[in-house]
């Protein structure tokens, strides 16, 4: 079924953007990622090279910046599916906007300090939540599911220019106005965000509502239907294991690449641009790759491709040897972007769409759980074995990683099956 849906459009010139609504979205989420990922190296950049921050100081960042996963990512999955999207993904945008437009601000006024920025990156991260599960619930509320792989192709696709283009315009707003440049152009994208979604003009049913549930209850639905399913246990142990690795790589890779590598910002994002490349060729390669190979085939060896990709940062040094950065970065970000593609539209094909958001909800809370654990776990391990050993670490992790796809039922398969694993997993548990 999703073999007939990775090729169902293929014809369709435009496909997906001849669609006005889809198109909004598209053009919402388009800006808004380009200003989230040059924030995503400013931040870090203005507490290192402003702030005069220690690796653990940084390392921090990401933590409070993921760890409202661990506070609310089940509670926000299952409010979504009780509720419009649309309305929430405006509401955070909006919130979003306000939070990172107080880092500028306080830097012209010369009081901005690192406990404002672990407040702000908090704050965003709550939002973040939100916005983010009421994003992949929203999209099949919006196209067909038989259009759901373009749909998140195209999505991916943003995603990945946005990870080509923002590092170095991220790099030159830092050494130009600092780091506060930077933010303030993410603050920006918000508002361009919101004002696209706003501008979708297709009505929103409001989901069903499933009696006198409570939210316990719901949120125990969303876990069994991830836990007794071989193929989503898998995927998402894998997607833990792996941001895990993740979150200690990027938790020290800007201190890595200025206090070892001896980098200028504008140069990490240069090198940056040069090594995300492999996500824009993932974004066009995936729907084909997924039709030649079999997208369970394609699921586990995109995840054995990115794990290669991590083996070659540690490698890195000044001059040529910074050729391992951004041949890893391209591999990587190849193997991440392709397996996203195949995940998320498998997960929303395969789940009944009254659990979608509890649904996106599980599996982020695991994703993003591991993050603020690999963010703190890397500033610890900097400290205790130094930066370059600790990208070792992570890469081996990796590496663990892929085992719990090729160990799973997805290793006989080609294509991906998507009927609902579990029919009764939206009821009450027998008390």
């Amino acid at each position: 079924m999703i073999r007939r849906m990775a090729d169902g459009s293929s014809g369709d010139n435009g496909g997906l953007l001849r669609q006005r609504d889809f198109r909004h979205l598209w053009a919402a989420d388009l800006i808004s990622q380009l200003g989230t990922r040059v924030s995503y190296l400013a931040v870090p950049l203005l507490a290192v090279s402003t702030l005069n921050a220690s690796a653990f100081e940084v390392s921090l960042l990401r933590a409070f910046q993921t760890v409202a996963y661990l506070l609310i990512g089940l509670q926000v999955g299952a409010w979504c599916d009780r509720i419009r999207c649309r309305p929430v993904l405006v509401v955070a945008d909006l919130g979003r906007a306000v939070a990172l437009g107080s880092v500028p601000l306080a830097a012209a006024l010369g009081v901005l300090g690192i406990g404002q920025l672990y407040v702000v990156v908090f704050v965003v991260g709550v939002l973040t939540v939100f916005f983010d599960v009421a994003h992949q619930t929203y999209l099949p509320r919006l196209v067909e599911r038989a259009r759901l792989i373009e749909g998140n192709a195209r999505l991916q696709g943003n995603a990945s220019v946005a990870a080509v283009a923002a590092p170095t315009l991220a790099g030159y707003l830092v050494q130009w106005f600092t780091g506060a440049g930077g933010v303030l152009a993410d603050a920006a994208s918000y508002l361009w965000s919101a004002l696209w979604l706003r501008s979708i003009h297709r009505p929103e049913q409001a989901p069903p509502r499933e009696g006198s549930t409570r939210m316990r209850e719901e949120i125990r639905a969303g876990l069994r239907l991830v836990s007794g399913d071989p193929i989503l246990r898998a995927i998402a142990g894998s997607t833990a294991t792996f941001c895990l690795a993740q979150a200690i790589y990027t938790a020290i890779i800007v201190v890595f690449l200025v206090r070892v590598v001896h980098l200028s910002p504008a140069a990490i994002g240069l090198l940056n641009t040069v090594g995300l490349t492999g996500a824009l060729v993932a974004a066009f390669a995936t729907r084909p790759l997924a039709a030649l190979l079999g997208q369970a085939r394609l699921l586990w060896l995109t995840v054995l491709v990115a794990a290669a990709g991590f083996v070659l940062v540690p490698l890195t040094g000044p001059g040529a040897r910074l050729a391992f950065f951004a041949v890893g970065g391209f591999v990587t970000s190849f193997g991440i972007i392709a397996c996203n593609i195949v995940e998320v539209s498998f997960q929303q094909a395969r789940c009944p769409a009254h659990l979608l958001g509890r649904l996106n909800a599980t599996v982020k809370f695991l994703m993003w759980g591991t993050i603020s654990l690999g963010s703190v776990l890397g500033g610890v391990l900097a400290g205790l074995v130094g930066l370059r050993s600790t990208l070792w670490i992570a890469a081996m992790i990796v590496g663990l990683s892929t085992l719990w796809l090729v160990l799973s039922p997805l290793r006989r398969m080609r294509d991906l099956p998507t009927a609902t694993p579990t029919p009764h997993a939206d009821q009450a548990p027998a008390t």
